[in-house]
């Protein structure tokens, strides 16, 4: 399938598996972004509208007993999340002239949903174009090694989540599609090695960011 997708330069996705620090790298670039006196979104997915926050505990949560969740049903859900949030949220903001950033976007539905979950990326790439139609201008992926991002996830919540709660070789999938994507586009993804202390992984990802400012405003 042929996309054509429109990519907004003030747009920037963080992307990676579980433990991968997204959350640190986040704030390091809002901050960044606002000490140079920008107005600036940060948002989520599945989440970023109550709507949305509403799907994302019907994906997150264990199944109902007696009734595991499908993989196409965990996709649509995903979809309609990131309808509802790029309506309501996202295309708002950046037609204000914000920045956008934003923990997860559709690049995670190609890896969980299409690596892990072995959904054919002929579909996802059919929603990503009629439900969807933009992609971020700038994606950092934090790339970790399974076991040690696993690690760390459940050093933080001791309590997984579905999602959080599948086998390492599900979690192999994710990381290869995302790298797989990153290295199918270059001009779009940074890949950041998130292995490292989170204060170096942050300063990587703001030196990327700035560097990316740089070039849209030259």
């Amino acid at each position: 399938m042929t996309t054509t997708l429109t990519a907004y330069p003030r747009f920037i996705s963080l992307e990676g598996g579980e433990g991968a620090g997204k959350t640190t790298v986040l704030n390091a670039l809002r901050a960044m972004l606002q000490a140079d006196g920008a107005d600036v979104l940060s948002t989520r997915e599945p989440g970023g509208t109550p709507l949305a926050e509403q799907i994302r505990g019907l994906l997150l949560r264990n199944e109902p007993a007696g009734e595991d969740v499908a993989p196409e049903t965990e996709l649509l859900l995903m979809f309609a999340a990131r309808a509802q949030h790029l309506r309501h949220t996202i295309l708002p903001a950046l037609q204000r002239g914000s920045w956008v950033l934003c923990d997860r976007f559709t690049d995670s539905s190609y890896a969980y949903q299409g690596g892990g979950r072995g959904l054919p990326i002929a579909l996802i790439a059919g929603l990503e174009q009629h439900v969807v139609g933009l992609q971020p201008g700038l994606t950092l992926l934090l790339d970790v090694g399974v076991d040690e991002g696993r690690a760390r996830a459940r050093g933080r919540d001791p309590s997984p989540d579905r999602i959080e709660r599948e086998q390492d070789d599900f979690f192999e999938r994710v990381r290869n599609t995302f790298l797989q994507r990153a290295a199918a586009e270059p001009d779009r993804f940074r890949i950041i090695d998130a292995s490292r202390p989170a204060d170096v992984v942050a300063a990587d990802a703001v030196r990327h960011l700035a560097q990316w400012q740089r070039a849209q405003q030259s």
